[in-house]
């Protein structure tokens, strides 16, 4: 019998905020255990719950992103727990009237053509509510030691409808997420962090069939990687005891990224379990046309909003736009440079290779490179005019990335214009087509493209400094001789 796997994802996302989601306390990491603590973070006898305006900004901001229903008031329910890293016993979560209803991630498909005009589908969203974190719990043998700094942080929680049929399919929905959580400024969603977390519900069910299996819970999904793995071992281990005639049973495991292996932790509690009532410290929230209108003005272009943008705008290849997009930093920055030059493909050629190598070999971040669009445009368009060669703008780049000089000044400091003599450029043409009998038959023959086989030798002669139009027609003057 053949089955399909059906996946829904649960994400929890860290919202970016200065303090915690009920108290004045920073939120952070890498401090010193316990040190982002206070009477409300510890549950102290008397100490109350005060909300934070900022956190309930950015939930509406990622609801508006993804195409929610922005609800017009939203209450404040306890989830009932006894676990060590919440110190309340409970956790300040959204029950049944969550801020952000529907709504869905667009992703592109594994294997899809890269053009953008297909290969795309939505994955749709159930909810996305805000609650609180919990503290981080390390285990060391038969001990166990908590740090509450990051209970308390604002998190948002987005839940997925099961929609998703391959593990593949749940790893293009996460990264399409977090780059639309990165461009809106919601969160860094670095996972090394904590700040993006994700657990994964899978079942399966023969081909063709309309109910949904018996669903496991994978969590400790650490990586976006770990989560396409952890779920195709997972769609394999209910498959294979599916065919051996065993029982599939609703449970909660533990996936282990480095082993590929995965343990049954519990049984999947119920939404019962958890006795939800409203919280009696918190007022519902209203959120009204005026406060609505004001957080849609900050609203981004979407990423892939922006790649089709660039395609149909500026006519750069798909190779070009997946590279930018993704980074809305580097995909502004490219846009400014295309908008002061003539040649946005040639733009995005030097942000792609040069400019990303040289920030990457030293280190350095965009925000502080010297090269600025300004830089990028000029060189493209002193190359394109011929007043540099190609090669000679390797060179130029290296050194503006260097000190900040523009393309001019670099060129005359360093004499690397294209400017050549024309009889001298004849004699460099002449002697690589005295030297490569085979091309020179070929390209008598009509093969047109062999004409390339003496450029090498007069661009090397020229170091790098002749003008490769010029070469162009110089070599073709004389090869019709």
């Amino acid at each position: 019998m053949n089955y399909e796997a059906v996946i829904g994802l649960e994400v929890h996302v860290q919202l970016k905020t200065r303090s915690k989601m009920f108290t004045r306390t920073a939120a952070g990491y890498g401090l010193p255990p316990n040190t982002l603590t206070d009477p409300v973070v510890l549950a102290l006898p008397g100490a109350l719950p005060v909300m934070n305006r900022a956190a309930i900004e950015l939930i509406i901001k990622a609801g508006m992103l993804l195409g929610c229903e922005i609800a017009p008031v939203c209450k404040w329910d306890r989830k009932n727990y006894f676990y060590p890293d919440s110190p309340k016993n409970y956790q300040i979560t959204q029950y049944d009237q969550p801020i952000c209803r529907g709504g869905a991630v667009e992703i592109e498909l594994p294997g899809a053509a890269r053009n953008l005009m297909g290969g795309h589908r939505t994955i749709p969203l159930t909810r996305i509510h805000l609650e609180e974190d919990v503290g981080k719990l390390s285990h060391s043998g038969r001990e166990s030691v908590v740090d509450y700094n990051r209970a308390g942080t604002p998190l948002m929680e987005i839940v997925s409808e099961p929609a998703m049929h391959s593990a593949d399919e749940a790893f293009a929905f996460l990264t399409a997420l977090k780059t639309v959580m990165i461009y809106g400024g919601i969160s860094d969603c670095d996972m090394e962090k904590g700040q993006l977390r994700c657990d994964a519900n899978v079942s399966i069910r023969p081909a063709g069939a309309a109910a949904l299996g018996v669903k496991v819970e994978l969590k400790n999904l650490n990586s976006i990687s770990f989560v396409r793995d952890g779920i195709a071992h997972e769609i394999r281990r209910q498959t294979a005891l599916a065919e051996a005639g065993g029982a599939i049973v609703q449970e909660t495991r533990d996936y282990d990224g480095r082993s590929g292996v995965s343990q049954s932790l519990r049984s999947k509690e119920q939404e019962h379990d958890y006795r939800y009532f409203p919280d009696p410290d918190l007022m519902p929230v209203e959120v009204d046309e005026a406060w609505k209108s004001r957080i849609r003005a900050t609203c981004p272009e979407l990423p892939f909003d922006k790649q089709r943008r660039f395609l149909e705008q500026y006519r750069i290849p798909y190779t070009i736009t997946s590279v930018l997009v993704p980074d809305r930093e580097l995909s502004d920055y490219f846009e400014a440079a295309a908008q002061l030059g003539e040649s946005p493909q040639g733009v995005g050629n030097w942000i792609v290779n040069d400019l990303q190598r040289e920030l990457a070999g030293a280190g350095v971040a965009l925000a502080d490179a010297k090269v600025r669009p300004a830089h990028v445009a000029a060189l493209v368009k002193l190359v394109g005019s011929g007043a540099i060669a190609s090669q000679a703008a390797k060179e130029v780049f290296i050194e503006m990335f260097r000190t900040g000089e523009m393309p001019e000044a670099v060129v005359a400091r360093k004499n690397l214009g294209a400017g050549t003599d024309a009889n001298e450029l004849e004699g460099w043409c002449r002697a690589a087509i005295a030297g490569d009998a085979r091309s020179l038959a070929d390209f008598k023959a009509g093969k047109d493209s062999a004409i390339n086989a003496f450029k090498g030798p007069v661009m090397r002669a020229a170091k790098g400094r002749a003008n490769p139009k010029l070469v162009d027609e110089t070599l073709r003057r004389l090869l019709a001789e």
